[in-house]
């Protein structure tokens, strides 16, 4: 995460400057003043990240590396990973404006204010894709075991055609929702194809 342009959304939906990102071996660590009431936005911003290639199966796109190696007449094309990662805090009474899409790329709008999501209840999100629903989306939840191990996945949903869906963490703790999207590349970018994958880290009461 050494290039990420780690940022902190304000409670009024402005940018806020943070302090310095310190590297550490498994993780980077930023600090930023929240100094008015609200929630906020930290996010580790849009992130390029590797080339690699990338074939069709039937009507899915994989990685290359993800199932063994691509059929003989597999499509392949040139494809880089962007990641993003968001999660939220709050200072005081929540508020809304910071959890509104920025219309661009691969992310989730909770519908469930953060602060407001209780285990062994339902939390809905919409599911977004350069802001318009993104539908029948494959949508994974995982449980933090200390850390994020990759290893404790809890739940699976899919996104409906208006790009929403829900989740229902069983226990209180903390939770990550992880879901990819790959397809054609912006006009002028590196690779005709893009990966994206994005999270969002929440605790359940």
């Amino acid at each position: 995460m050494r290039d990420a342009p780690f940022h902190l959304v304000g409670p009024d939906g402005k940018d806020l400057p943070n302090g310095p990102v310190t590297h550490l071996r498994d993780l980077s660590v930023f600090e930023a003043a929240v100094p008015a009431e609200g929630t906020y936005r930290v996010t580790s911003g849009q992130r390029a990240g590797r080339k690699g290639k990338m074939f069709k199966v039937g009507d899915k796109w994989e990685m290359r590396g993800e199932g063994g190696e691509p059929p003989a007449n597999a499509e392949q094309v040139d494809v880089q990973s962007m990641t993003l990662a968001d999660a939220y805090v709050t200072r005081g009474q929540p508020s809304d404006t910071a959890l509104k899409p920025l219309g661009k790329a691969l992310e989730i709008q909770a519908i469930t204010h953060p602060n407001g999501i209780v285990s062994g209840s339902d939390a809905s999100f919409v599911l977004l894709f350069d802001g318009k629903p993104l539908a029948n989306a494959d949508i994974t939840l995982f449980r933090s075991a200390g850390v994020y191990d990759g290893r404790k996945a809890v739940a699976h949903a899919k996104s409906g055609g208006d790009g929403r869906f829900s989740l229902k963490p069983q226990d209180a703790g903390t939770y990550l929702i992880l879901v990819r999207h790959r397809g054609a590349a912006p006009a002028g970018s590196e690779t005709p194809y893009r990966s994206y994958t994005y999270t969002l880290a929440f605790d359940a009461a």
